[in-house]
C-alpha cells in the first residue's frame, strides 16, 4: 500500500510540465467541437434530403472519424481491449462510407 507522499510524488511526476485544468479545458473544447461539428452536419444532411440532394456519405465519414481516432488512441495508448471492436467497427463505417463518396464523386458525370 501506497503513503501519501508516495501518492503525491507519482502524480507530480505523471503531471510534469502539465497544467491540470489547461488539459481539463482542452477536453472540454474537444467534445464541445465534436457535439459542434455533429449538429452541423445532422442541419447539413436534412437540408440536403430535403431538396432532393441525397446523401453525402463523405460527410458520415466526417462525423464518424473523430470516434474512430478517440476509440484507436484509447485501445493504443490506455490498453483498453473493449475499444478495440468498436475502434474496428468506426473505422469500417468510415472506410465504406468515404470509399462510397469517392466512388460518387468519380462515377458521377461532372456538371459545369
Amino acid at each position: 500500500m501506497m503513503n501519501k507522499e508516495e501518492v503525491l510524488a507519482k502524480s507530480r511526476a505523471e503531471n510534469r510540465n502539465k497544467d491540470v485544468y489547461e488539459i481539463e479545458v482542452l477536453k472540454q473544447a474537444n467534445s464541445c467541437g465534436i457535439i459542434a461539428m455533429a449538429v452541423l452536419a445532422v442541419v447539413f444532411f436534412s437540408v440536403q434530403i430535403f431538396v432532393g440532394g441525397g446523401q453525402n456519405w463523405g460527410m458520415w465519414a466526417l462525423v464518424f472519424s473523430p470516434c474512430m481516432a478517440a476509440s484507436w488512441v484509447k485501445y493504443v495508448k490506455l490498453g483498453r481491449r473493449r475499444e478495440l471492436p468498436i475502434a474496428i467497427a468506426y473505422t469500417a463505417i468510415v472506410a465504406v462510407s468515404a470509399g462510397y463518396h469517392i466512388y460518387n464523386l468519380i462515377a458521377s458525370p461532372a456538371i459545369l
